[in-house]
């Protein structure tokens, strides 16, 4: 500030200077070219010329030294002096634990990252939109994050939004890291990363574990067909069992327009003989089928993938009812043996009062992933958004980054991530490593 008042103040002295000389040498044109016309002019006369000529080039100082004061609070005048990553996901609504986890996580990485220097030197800037886990409004964040002017964008959280928005980043050549949206069309174009595992990589494994640990051998499943996310894995999960001698003995699904009432698909489960009930789908359904399940007297063992994650934080949802449950994921709030993980969870709880699930962890791991390339890729604040995705394309297929998530963690050209899952149970109303 000092160095723009200096500025303004010379800049105001020079001007007023010039000025004074350029009028100064036009009045006395004027005297020499009516010298002829009258003999001269009193000593009065040339005091008032002169003395109107010194206000007037003050007065148009002044207004210099104005017009360098506005200059100066006006940011759109600026040169860019942040890079901006924007992020999108639910906030309210159903799957709002799931989007509010990666907001809290992903400002809790980026206030980390700007403490330690930002990205060699400049600070990032983050900002979230909420999009109600619809992908009109999911659009509709996006243009609104352009018009802020976003770099590059984390998101989105869930897979149908997800799949409506990398559309758009694909029109803009704009780099996207999606930290948990899973269906494999999210990653068709070659600007979009996933942090999080495909739908065919989370259907396939936990068929595995399921063999592999000798859980069941009769299996039913429901399942949501309108859902991408869920069909996928779903349809994965039927191929893998088969291979492995596991019969899928009840496959009931529901949709997005009859997601309330599921005694049809637990009392065809439950008829079946099934050993085990597989939930390839998100916490809010899995919390009302465990609901119901439960007023029905019905008890078996509740398997899931990493859409599970988080069904303890669901608003009013009775935790002793999740008791046993196991799922599949690549984070677990519970694991002692790893510090990092210890001082992550410990943070976020002190920060936001809460435990974070698996979704904060890929969102968490998601923006550092993106800080390191950006500064192995000397991404600077000035650049556009499409040689930011440029270098970010193949800085990604460079990075290996140990994180919450997973350590040594990769990613193909394809956009796919390459981590192995964990397996949790859920005991007493917490997560815990298996």
């Amino acid at each position: 500030m000092f160095f723009a008042i200096f500025f303004g103040y010379f800049n105001a002295k020079f001007n007023f200077e010039v000025l004074f000389i350029l009028f100064d040498k036009l009045y006395c044109r004027e005297y020499n070219f009516n010298q002829d016309k009258q003999s001269t002019r009193s000593v009065k006369e040339e005091k008032i010329m002169k003395k109107s000529l010194k206000v007037l080039a003050l007065v148009l100082s002044a207004a210099l030294i104005a017009a360098c004061f506005a200059g100066c609070g006006d940011s759109k005048e600026t040169k860019a002096d942040t890079i901006k990553i924007g992020g999108i996901g639910p906030i309210t609504g159903g799957a709002a634990v799931y989007g509010q986890a990666v907001k809290n996580a992903a400002e809790m990485a980026v206030e980390e990252i700007n403490a330690a220097g930002g990205i060699n030197g400049t600070m990032l800037e983050f900002n979230f939109q909420d999009d109600e886990h619809d992908p009109e409004k999911s659009v509709n964040a996006y243009n609104n994050l352009k018009d802020w002017g976003m770099q590059a964008l984390m998101g989105t959280v869930t897979t149908s939004p997800c799949l409506a928005v990398v559309e758009k980043t694909h029109e803009d050549n704009m780099f996207q890291l999606t930290p948990s949206a899973s269906a494999t069309g999210v990653i068709k174009y070659d600007n979009v990363f996933q942090m999080c595992f495909t739908d065919p990589n989370q259907g396939t494994k936990s068929a595995d574990y399921i063999a592999e640990n000798k859980l069941a051998t009769k299996v039913a499943v429901i399942y949501n067909s309108s859902d991408a996310y869920s069909s996928g894995i779903y349809n994965n999960f039927a191929k893998e069992a088969k291979e492995k001698g596991i019969e899928v003995v009840s496959a009931e699904a529901f949709t997005d327009d009859s997601k309330t009432d599921f005694s049809v698909q637990l009392n065809k489960s439950k008829a079946s003989g099934a050993e085990l009930v597989f939930l390839p789908i998100y916490a809010q359904e899995a919390s009302q089928i465990l609901e119901q399940a439960n007023s029905m007297g019905y008890q078996t063992t509740f398997f899931g993938c990493d859409g599970l994650d988080g069904i303890l934080a669901i608003e009013g949802f009775n935790k002793s009812l999740a008791e046993g449950v196991i799922l599949l994921t690549p984070f677990v709030a519970g694991d002692t043996k790893s510090q990092a993980n210890v001082d992550f969870t410990n943070k976020f709880k002190e920060k936001y009062k809460d435990t974070p699930n698996q979704f904060a962890a890929d969102a968490y791991d998601a923006i550092y992933i993106i800080a390191e390339c950006m500064k192995s890729g000397n991404v600077t604040a000035d650049m556009s958004v499409s040689d930011i995705c440029g270098i970010m394309k193949t800085e990604m297929t460079k990075v290996k980054y140990d994180g919450l998530t997973g350590e040594g963690i990769t990613f193909a050209a394809d956009g796919s991530v390459n981590k192995s899952p964990n397996a949790m149970k859920i005991q007493n109303g917490e997560y815990v490593p298996m």
